[in-house]
């Protein structure tokens, strides 16, 4: 049977507490009084994209493990761009070879879990990666700002058990809207909750959950893991209609990011694959306009397994957004004056990024191959003084590596959508320099020395065009994996 081989998580670093929207809107809508707990948000320079490829470099930490790579699925609701392979741009990022056939999924809140079913259903040689992250935008004072979340996940699955094999899966596709999002709309337009959960969730989700086990041959009670990405109440009573142990539900972490998207399936089923021990059972459920269910067993593999980053470590990793206004910057529904310095032609030269499209996308540096020097970006010449020899420069692969701060500026005087703009040189572990931009400090919070590892971001928005530049940032070391 086939099955999952690896997975990984990301969640933005900032966190905004409940009661800070509240205390801003609160006023408009009451019920956000008695909200607890925090949701994830997205800085600036991150969206859906990138978070996708951080998601998937944590479910393939290595180059080793991405060489066997042949396909790449794309979920999500909120991409970047309509008429552009998003796929395509990750498997770049992630220097995936050119081979691949990579494409997006889209239009329901279950894309990651269609997705997922699809791939392992059609697995032949090598592996496929799934990556599905969200960036929702909500209307400031609606229940969805806090409630959504951003934040996204990344599975990869061959035709071999894995960790995780696929045991029986079942389908329901049913023009069932509890939400709907125009094409040309940034917001979510959403029912009644009373009645989506009671005729969608409490009639949709048991039926195809029932269908799953009979074909399975399985005990509903045998089941050691439920991933449901539903409220705690709702999931109890999903749980009991099936005949599933209340204790089998897996958290939904709502009071930790929030509800963030398409990917939030693959995020609770990552959590409960860190928990779980060899030999169990773990149902994964995506509910959207019809119901994905898909089980799993999992195999003595598990136990040996470890993410790069685990969901708790990440989770933990946070930093609090006490600015209500400078979030509504950030998901542009609130315009801010920047003065003159904002006044820039952020053109994109299309030919050039084609031809640099190593140097840009996959971060490839070069290795004089007369003295060893490594250099960013590449050139014909050496950078070295002693050597200056001319030639080819063998690529290396500087995505992974981590470096050091050797100098840094926090400029409060350039433009920056969330200011300082802090830059600097950095030291690479392989040796050589390079002038980068920096992601994810605070203010004060970068040291001459610190150790930094590269994210890929946004580099800026040509509004005028409707482009999206990206490009590698330094960031803060993140917490190691640690499995519960």
């Amino acid at each position: 049977m086939s099955g999952i081989q690896s997975f990984g998580v990301c969640i933005p670093r900032l966190r905004m507490l409940r009661k800070t929207i509240a205390a801003a809107v609160g006023w408009v809508n009451s019920s956000l009084e008695s909200a607890h707990g925090e949701r994830s948000i997205c800085n600036w320079d991150e969206d859906s994209l990138t978070m996708a490829v951080e998601a998937a470099r944590s479910a393939l930490p290595s180059y080793s493990s991405r060489e066997s790579v042949r396909t790449v699925m794309l979920a999500s609701t909120t991409l970047p761009f309509a008429d552009r392979s998003n796929a395509t741009v990750l498997a770049s990022a992630l220097s995936l070879r050119e081979s691949i056939l990579a494409m997006d999924v889209t239009g329901a809140q279950r894309s990651a879990t269609s997705a997922l079913s699809q791939a392992l259903a059609s697995t032949g040689d090598g592996h496929t990666l799934i990556a599905a992250a969200d960036r929702r935008l909500a209307r400031p004072g609606s229940d969805q700002e806090s409630s959504y979340g951003h934040g996204g996940a990344a599975v990869v699955v061959s035709a071999e058990p894995g960790v995780a094999e696929l045991i029986a899966r079942h389908h329901r596709a049913a023009d069932f809207v509890d939400h709907h999002r125009l094409t040309d709309s940034p917001f979510d337009y959403t029912l009644e909750e009373r009645w989506v959960r009671e005729a969608g969730w409490q009639s949709l989700v048991p039926e195809t959950l029932h269908a799953l086990l009979a074909e399975a041959k399985v005990e509903a009670k045998d089941i050691t893991h439920l991933v449901i990405d539903a409220a705690p109440t709702l999931g109890r009573k999903i749980a009991s209609l099936v005949g599933i142990g209340e204790a089998a539900i897996i958290d939904n972490l709502a009071a930790q990011c929030g509800q963030t998207g398409a990917g939030h399936p693959l995020i609770l089923l990552a959590s409960a694959l860190e928990r779980a021990k060899a030999g169990e059972l773990v149902l994964l459920v995506g509910f959207g306009q019809g119901v994905d269910a898909l089980l799993f067993r999992t195999t003595s593999k598990i136990g040996s397994h470890h993410a790069a980053r685990s969901v708790a470590a990440t989770l933990a990793d946070r930093r609090e957004e006490t600015e209500y206004t400078r979030f509504l910057s950030h998901c542009g529904v609130l315009l801010v004056e920047f003065g003159m310095r904002a006044e820039r032609d952020s053109r994109t030269a299309q030919t050039v990024a084609w031809r640099r499209h190593e140097d840009v996308y996959t971060f490839t540096g070069g290795r004089c191959t007369h003295c060893g020097t490594v250099q960013f970006p590449r050139a014909r010449v050496c950078v070295a003084p002693s050597c200056r020899q001319m030639g080819e420069q063998e690529p290396i692969a500087l995505a992974e590596e981590t470096a050091r701060i050797k100098t840094f500026t926090e400029d409060w005087l350039a433009f920056s959508p969330r200011p300082p703009l802090v830059y600097g040189n950095v030291t690479f572990g392989s040796g050589g320099n390079a002038f980068i931009e920096f992601a994810d400090f605070a203010p004060g919070e970068a040291k001459v020395n610190d150790e930094v590892r590269f994210v890929f971001r946004l580099k800026d928005v040509d509004r005028t065009r409707g482009f999206r530049r990206y490009f590698w940032k330094a960031a803060p070391v993140r917490s190691a994996a640690v499995r519960s």
